[in-house]
Order: C-alpha cells, then sequence, then structure tokens
C-alpha cells in the first residue's frame, strides 16, 4: 500500500500494463483542451487524465455553486473557488505528474480561435446551445485539421442506452441522444450526463488511438 504518491515511473507503467505502450505514448502526448467545466466538462476531464492524456486545457469562466454538486466533478468545501482552481485540484490528486492550462475566461468570438489554437483535440462542454454553435463552428471554420467532440440531448430520466456518438463529419463527432433539451422537463441528471461525457472522453482517446469511426 503506497503511503505517498507513485513515482511517475510507476504510474505510467500502469498505463501501459492498462492501455498498452503504443496507445499510452500517444494519449500522453496529446492536449486536449475542454470548454466548459460543468457536469459534461468535469467529468470529461477526470475521465482523460485517469486515462493519462498529457495535457489538459481548462476552460471557464465560472466559480463552483451548491447546485453544481450533483452532477460536476467538485466538493462542498469548494463552493465559490473558480472552476478552473478547483478542477485543477481534483485532477491532480487523480494523476499528478498531468500538465494543466487553465484559462479563467468567458469565451467568446473574439478569444474562441486563440483557445482552440492549443489543443490537438476540442471537448464542447457547454450548457448553452449558442456557445456549443459558436465553438463548432470556430473550429470547422478556422481549425480543419483539428477534431471536435461535441454534444446534444442528454437531460432527463430517459435510458442512458439512447446516448451515442454519431460522426458528423470528418473531424466533428456528436455524443447524447439529440433529443432532450437541458432546458425542456426535468432537467440535468447526474447518471446521463456522466454517461454523455464518458462517450466524449472516449471518443477522444479513439482518436489518438487511429480508430475514430465509432
Amino acid at each position: 500500500m503506497y503511503q505517498t504518491i507513485p513515482t511517475k515511473e510507476e504510474y505510467i507503467k500502469a498505463l501501459i500494463e492498462r492501455h498498452g505502450k503504443e496507445n499510452q505514448e500517444r494519449f500522453s502526448n496529446a492536449t486536449v483542451a475542454i470548454f466548459g467545466l460543468g457536469g459534461l466538462g468535469s467529468n470529461i476531464a477526470i475521465c482523460l487524465a485517469r486515462a493519462g492524456i498529457g495535457k489538459l486545457i481548462l476552460i471557464d469562466f465560472d466559480k463552483v455553486d451548491v447546485t453544481n454538486l450533483h452532477r460536476q466533478q467538485y466538493k462542498a468545501y469548494q463552493i465559490g473557488q473558480y472552476k478552473t482552481d478547483a478542477l485543477e485540484e481534483n485532477i491532480l490528486e487523480i494523476n499528478p505528474y498531468i500538465r494543466i492550462c487553465k484559462h479563467t475566461d468567458m469565451v467568446t468570438e473574439e478569444n474562441v480561435v486563440g483557445f482552440i489554437s492549443e489543443g490537438d483535440i476540442v471537448c464542447e462542454a457547454f450548457d448553452n446551445a449558442i456557445n456549443k454553435a459558436m465553438l463548432v463552428n470556430a473550429v470547422l471554420e478556422n481549425a480543419p485539421d483539428k477534431y471536435i467532440v461535441s454534444s446534444s440531448g442528454m437531460a432527463g430520466f430517459d435510458s442512458a442506452n439512447s446516448i451515442q456518438t454519431r460522426k458528423i463529419s470528418r473531424r466533428f463527432y456528436l455524443s447524447g441522444d439529440g433529443e432532450s433539451d437541458v432546458n425542456e422537463g426535468i432537467g440535468l441528471i447526474s447518471s446521463r450526463v456522466m454517461v454523455c461525457a464518458a462517450h466524449e472522453a472516449h471518443m477522444v482517446l479513439r482518436i489518438l488511438m487511429g480508430r475514430e469511426t465509432p
């Protein structure tokens, strides 16, 4: 039993045993930008940190609120902290050797292209449909060499089996059921949001492995 954290060599060895050397090298050399650190984004970040992604770029302007705790990867004592800071702390408890870049900023049409340029793969994890469209369009129009994994539809208590990942175009993937709007009905439920986040994170890993088609 470890009394202290494992060394970097021990940590990487454990990941290689799970993923294979070639796959882990691809994960370790990758940079993933996550736009929005709510229910989707915080869970995507945790999944990718556990997989040993080399660098995460965390982008969000918001602070942790009590209403976030039922579905987002934050702790009660972190209420009031910026999500970028709180999530960095939680990720480093899991993977102390990951590199993290934080942008505690609101994403706008003026700065979005700059943020996109920092990642190999972009994960869209916004709640707002307008912001989702802005980011997707910015990637497709300004960074056609990059992949974007986005989402649409994860609210309510419908079956989690209806959440899927679909290839929309050559470098654009969409996770969700495509129907359940966050603004309709009962809203976002932790388990279904986490399923959608896992879809996005898993698609990132498949892209890095060269197995893009879901």
